[in-house]
């Protein structure tokens, strides 16, 4: 999979705590979830690398309903002065960055 980009609102879901998260549009579902059949390592989490601003992350997608959730982490929106309620452009790609 080649690197997908998109906009999204920064939302609040009662889960993990102290992240905030951006849901997938519906139009990359189907994409992700096929690449994530090789890059998954159980229970749904699909590795990632993601980047909101200048700030590059790694983190794991998951599924909820009928979309993926990413974490947006407390390190990235201070960095990018972003949180809950914003639009933020997210370039996103599975799989971690090789470190060498």
């Amino acid at each position: 999979m080649t690197s997908v980009d998109f906009v999204a609102e920064i939302i609040e879901w009662r889960g993990p705590a102290p992240y905030l998260f951006v849901a997938l549009p519906g139009e990359l579902v189907g994409e992700v979830h096929y690449a994530a059949r090789e890059a998954s390592y159980g229970w749904g989490m699909v590795p990632v690398t993601a980047q909101i601003g200048a700030t590059i992350f790694a983190t794991s997608l998951f599924r909820r309903g009928d979309t993926y959730m990413l974490p947006v982490k407390v390190a990235v929106q201070r960095a990018e002065g972003v949180g809950l309620g914003d639009r933020v452009a997210v370039t996103m790609r599975i799989g971690r960055v090789s470190r060498r």
